[in-house]
C-alpha cells in the first residue's frame, strides 16, 4: 500500500463570497486529509462541479444568485446521492429546520462557528461516507 489517498476527503465550496470561498479553501487546505476540488460562486457552478469532480463533501451557501443552495442541494442529490452536503449560511436554524425535509441538507453550520467546528463537522461528514461505500 503506497497510497492513502483513497482517505483524502473531496471537499467542494461554494459561495457567493470570494473571500468567503478563499478562507474556507486556506482552512481546509492545511488540513493533511482534506483536499479542496473546487470553488464554485453559486449553485448552477456547484452543480457541475459535482459532475466533474465528485466531491465527498460539499460546504454550501443557502442565499446566492443564479441559483440558491436549496436549489442546488436537490439536484446535487439527484446525480451525487452519497454526496454529504453542509449548509453553511446564516440563515436562522428554525428556518433550516423548516426547509431540511424538502432540501437535500445533510447538516447545517452557521457562518459564525469556529473553524474547528466547521472542519470537524466536514470531516464528521466524511466518515459517513466512509463507513457506508467503497469507493473504487
Amino acid at each position: 500500500m503506497l497510497s492513502c489517498e483513497s482517505s483524502t476527503l473531496r471537499v467542494l465550496v461554494v459561495d457567493d463570497h470570494e473571500l468567503t470561498r478563499l478562507t474556507l479553501q486556506l482552512i481546509f487546505s492545511a488540513q493533511e486529509d482534506i483536499q479542496v476540488v473546487g470553488l464554485a460562486s453559486n449553485g448552477q457552478e456547484a452543480i457541475e462541479m459535482v459532475k466533474r469532480h465528485e466531491p465527498d463533501v460539499i460546504v454550501l451557501d443557502l442565499q446566492m444568485p443564479v441559483m440558491d443552495g436549496w436549489s442546488a442541494s436537490s439536484e446535487i442529490k439527484a446525480i451525487a446521492p452519497n454526496t454529504q452536503i453542509i449548509a453553511y449560511s446564516s440563515v436562522d436554524d428554525l428556518k433550516f429546520q423548516e426547509v431540511q425535509a424538502t432540501a437535500s441538507l445533510d447538516a447545517f453550520c452557521k457562518k459564525d462557528v469556529p473553524t474547528t467546528e466547521l472542519v470537524a463537522l466536514v470531516k464528521q461528514l466524511g466518515q459517513r461516507i466512509a463507513n457506508s461505500s467503497v469507493r473504487g
